[in-house]
């Protein structure tokens, strides 16, 4: 096996790899890129990116249909096809990271297609070369869909995330397994289209990681379209008949749909790795790391494969800390009481720090506080579309927020101001005598903070 001298490996180029992999390059080092299958990872060419265009396609059919009583009649056709094609031709030019290589490569690194192993500390092997690495080793590779071992499922032509975002046409009907962010996104984009859609969730609620006011709001929000939500349901088998799939529940009842998109969570793969050679246990169900992102000796970790969270705005951020403690740098170490996180339906979900319930779970001397959007001025004019609320969770010990939501038509946005409370530990106190824009939905936060008491 040949041998190369270098600075640093990273296994894996998906957002936090490449980053971490492009911004070391840039810094003079030499650099090895090593990466199996997309440079870009998950988020560009089968998550955020072409979802969100998606999203974007279906609520613009919402909205047209909202046009009736406020602003004259409207009657919408749906049509899939610009949609398909604009995820081929602008967000994954149809499947194909050439771009995403030659920016990486642009900067300095060295791009290796392949599977890279470790077989040592700082020591990294793909086919026939191996690669020792004097800075370290960085493994980025992700995490990929958790197929749930459901009797029946492994020998059918179900769909995962991936499946459901290339289609270019759309089924008649759909089965949605799993109730959580990506799994509801779906349903409600292929719902808007004109899809049949059945959710079968096993929890007593969809959205179960948030906070039940944000489960309830978005189980009315789907219903009125037209989305089937089972909660409490368990698949017991799964069967398909070569046109359709029926999936019978651990109660007995089926339910059918030409196609079944499994949206069950997502896992880490270990295998393969070689995360035994440096003394970590390739069955774990994540890289353990430190506040630096450190793995062990000659080795970080970034990104999903930590379980921090699959979310491309954590390996980013992971990735930053990584490439300064490579740097020797310094910095602030991770911190991740202010994670936030969207769920991109409409209305929109979002949520930073602790749910009330989690925070109760830690002793917090929690007080709560909420504002209902359609009772704000602003939601009051915007009118058809205007579901949301706001929820605070306060530590009344300390006096700040610790948590907090922002649902509505742009609850992403408006989380932002809550984001910035929970990171900046800022006084309760003090955020009752900012001022707030009106008519803004972000002032509905204003009447939350009243309800603190």
């Amino acid at each position: 096996m040949m041998s190369e001298q270098v600075d640093v490996v990273v296994i894996g180029l998906g957002v936090g790899g490449e980053e971490v992999a492009g911004k070391l390059a840039e810094a003079g080092l030499s650099v090895v890129g090593i990466e199996d299958r997309l440079v870009g990872g998950e988020c560009p060419y089968w998550g955020c990116i072409p979802s969100k265009m998606m999203i974007r396609a279906a609520n613009l059919l919402a909205e047209a249909r909202r046009v009736d009583g406020l602003a004259g009649s409207a009657r919408v056709s749906p049509d899939w096809a610009p949609v398909a094609r604009r995820i081929r031709d602008e967000a994954t030019d149809n499947w194909n990271d050439r771009a995403a290589v030659d920016r990486f490569t642009g900067k300095g690194g060295r791009f290796v297609r392949g599977r890279g192993r470790l077989v040592g500390p700082g020591r990294v092997a793909v086919e026939d070369t191996e690669f020792v690495a004097g800075r370290g080793v960085v493994v980025a590779t992700g995490t990929e869909p958790a197929i749930p071992p459901i009797e029946g499922l492994a020998g059918t032509p179900y769909w995962t995330n991936r499946d459901a975002i290339e289609a270019e046409t759309l089924p008649g009907s759909l089965l949605v397994l799993g109730g959580g962010a990506i799994g509801l996104e779906l349903a409600q984009v292929y719902a808007r289209f004109g899809v049949d859609v059945t959710i079968v969730e096993a929890s007593d609620r969809i959205l179960a990681m948030e906070e039940p006011e944000s489960s309830a709001l978005l189980a009315e929000a789907l219903g009125r379209d037209k989305v089937s939500i089972l909660t409490g349901a368990r698949a017991a088998s799964v069967g398909h008949d070569g046109a359709a799939f029926t999936l019978t529940l651990s109660d007995g009842r089926q339910v059918t749909g030409q196609k079944l998109l499994v949206a069950t969570g997502r896992r880490t793969n270990l295998t393969g790795l070689g995360v035994e050679t440096a003394g970590l246990d390739p069955h774990a169900r994540a890289i353990e790391v430190d506040d630096r992102m450190r793995a062990g000796e000659k080795l970080w970790a970034v990104g999903d494969v930590t379980g921090h969270g699959a979310f491309t705005h954590v390996a980013m951020y992971q990735a930053g800390v990584a490439i300064s403690d490579i740097l020797g740098r310094g910095g602030p170490p991770v911190d991740y009481r202010a994670l936030s996180r969207v769920t991109f339906t409409d209305p929109e979900v979002g949520a930073v720090g602790l749910t009330e319930q989690q925070a109760r779970d830690r002793g917090v001397d929690v007080r709560v506080g909420t504002a209902q959007i359609p009772e704000s001025s602003r939601g009051w004019i915007h009118k058809a579309g205007n579901d949301g609320f706001i929820k605070l969770v306060a530590d009344a010990d300390r006096g700040v927020l610790v948590g907090a939501t922002s649902a509505g038509p742009t609850g992403g946005e408006v989380l932002s101001g809550l984001a910035v409370a929970v990171h900046g530990e800022v006084p309760v106190e003090r955020l009752r005598h900012m001022i707030y824009a009106y008519p803004t939905f972000h002032r509905a936060i204003e009447a939350a903070l009243a309800d603190l008491g």
